[in-house]
């Protein structure tokens, strides 16, 4: 049998607990149920023994985590039930990856498991009803229309629970730097520094359904990646969700290179509004050329969101009609 080592990071403190169990309880059930070794010091757990254990065992720690994260401490049985249900999973995916087949549709069933301020995030308008299965029974989503009106906020919230459904690996949230033409190199400070003023609605928006602690350490991890558009150009993302926000700020070039990084097991939703270009030239949007490109194309999937969806501060309902598009 082939043989495999990993190192898996687990938080500190209180949630550390949550992960390796009271008395490393659940350490020692991962040890039983699949003959691995399993070792714990500070902040990391080291696994081995045969590879497909160890994948498992990966997985449950992962799992484990991700409970932790909601304050959710899992009971005997509720571990055991964790370790049986990612090994019958494991076998599943290693049976369709044994064929050379791709990973499955990233769906999900029912609403989203996931709360801002302690309310569970829901649709509030048809429009947004529609967006949301959208973007359940679909692989590649645009929605496009006003500012307010739950574009990015909503996917977002739909790439948080499928990461806590453990039906992706990582998110991906995207945007243009156009006010900078996507060369940051004259900014100060690193990468982060540098696009931080372009990405903050992305941050926004994740900070109202993660702790600061657990955004910090998925991105620590790169389970969470928030990037400008320009880092995404060479990459094939598996199993993930990418969100490209503003995207009416796209080119062309810019909107196929993006779409093209798609991967197996991957879900993408692309957000923007036409009628804030701040491109120099606003026909050569790639979003308005995708949507004239792909419309027809099977299993692609457009919602179109009107003012009647704005569900900011009813002002921003009234500032949007007054403009209107009269400056575009």
């Amino acid at each position: 049998m082939t043989q495999s080592q990993i190192t898996v990071q687990v938080p500190v403190g209180s949630d550390r607990i949550g992960v390796v169990g009271s008395a490393e309880r659940n350490l020692k059930m991962i040890r039983e149920a699949l003959g691995v070794s399993v070792t714990a010091r500070d902040s990391n757990v080291q696994v081995s023994g045969e590879r497909a254990a160890v994948s498992v065992a990966r997985g449950v720690l992962e799992r484990l985590g991700r409970a932790a994260e909601r304050e959710q401490l899992l009971s005997r049985e509720q571990v055991l039930d964790l370790i049986t249900d990612e090994t019958q999973r494991q076998r599943g995916q290693g049976s369709a990856s044994g064929s050379g087949a791709p990973a499955g549709p990233v769906h999900w069933d029912g609403g989203l498991d996931v709360y801002a301020a302690g309310r569970a995030i829901k649709p509030k308008t048809p429009n947004q009803e529609q967006y949301l299965e959208a973007i359940r029974t679909h692989d590649l989503v645009f929605g496009i229309g006003p500012a307010g009106t739950g574009k990015t906020y909503l996917a977002v919230a739909a790439a948080v629970h499928l990461l806590r459904l453990d039906r992706v690996k990582k998110v991906i949230l995207a945007r243009p730097a156009v006010e900078a033409g996507e060369k940051l190199g004259y900014l100060p400070g690193d990468l982060e520094a540098k696009v931080n003023p372009y990405l903050r609605p992305l941050f926004d928006a994740l900070n109202d359904m993660m702790d600061y602690s657990t955004i910090r350490r998925f991105m620590d991890t790169d389970v969470v990646e928030v990037v400008p558009l320009a880092f995404m150009r060479g990459r094939t993302l598996n199993q993930a969700v990418i969100i490209l926000d503003e995207a009416q700020n796209t080119t062309r070039g810019q909107m196929q290179m993006f779409l093209t990084r798609m991967g197996h097991g991957s879900k993408m939703i692309v957000t923007g509004d036409v009628t804030q270009i701040d491109l120099p030239d606003p026909t050569q949007s790639g979003l308005i050329d995708a949507a004239r490109r792909l419309s027809r194309v099977p299993g692609i999937a457009f919602s179109t969101f009107t003012r009647a969806d704005v569900v900011r501060h009813p002002l921003v309902q009234r500032i949007v009609d007054a403009y209107g598009v009269e400056d575009r």
